[in-house]
This record gives C-alpha cells, structure tokens and sequence, in this order.
C-alpha cells in the first residue's frame, strides 16, 4: 500500500488512537474490508445511511405505537388501519432503501 503525506498521518493517527503500529491497524482494516465486516463509505454517504438508518427506526417506533393502539381498541378503527397500513409501507420502503445503499457501497468497494 502506498499513502500520500496527507494520507499517512490519518492512518498513523488512527493507527495511534487504538495503540496500534499502522502495519497492524492497517492489516486489521483490509482483514476487516475483505470479510464483510466493515463496509468503507465516504463521509456523505456515511451521512446518508446514518439518516437513513435513524428514519427506519422512528418509523419501526411509530408503526409498534400503532399497533399498540390499535389493539387497544381506540376509536376510529378505519382510520387507525389505514394509517397503519401507510406505515408499514414506510419501513418496507426504508428498509429497501437501506439495504439498497448498503449494497452499492459493497459493489464499489
């Protein structure tokens, strides 16, 4: 592996962080990169499936207080079961779009 200056002192920070030599740190990370472990992003798409992957669970939060309602008995049962439906439709369509990111991240690394 060759690093730029630039590139050589993060991977020695990190390498520094964990109490590592950047030989060790830097095996343990491509071990970690060709089993699937780790999956490397870029700092934007880090971001995006970090929001992504937030918006899943609110909506998994949502969808449960739903149901918990819903087997309550509340008023408004028509209402309440489209809601739910819509919902459920939500995560299904999070939860594609999730493993969607994943899985072109994976392709590309």
């Amino acid at each position: 592996m060759a690093f730029s200056p630039a590139e050589l002192a993060v991977v020695k920070a990190a390498a520094g962080r964990e109490g590592m030599s950047v030989a060790g740190w830097a095996g343990r990370a491509v071990m970690a990169v060709a089993q699937e472990v780790l999956v490397p992003v870029s700092a934007d798409r880090a971001d995006v499936l970090r929001e992504l992957v937030q918006a899943r669970a609110a909506l998994r939060e949502v969808a449960l207080r739903l149901d918990a309602t819903a087997a309550g008995g509340a008023g408004g049962r028509a209402g309440l079961e489209e809601v739910l439906a819509d919902a459920r439709a939500a995560v299904v369509r999070v939860d594609a779009a999730t493993v969607k990111v994943m899985r072109e991240r994976r392709a590309r690394s």
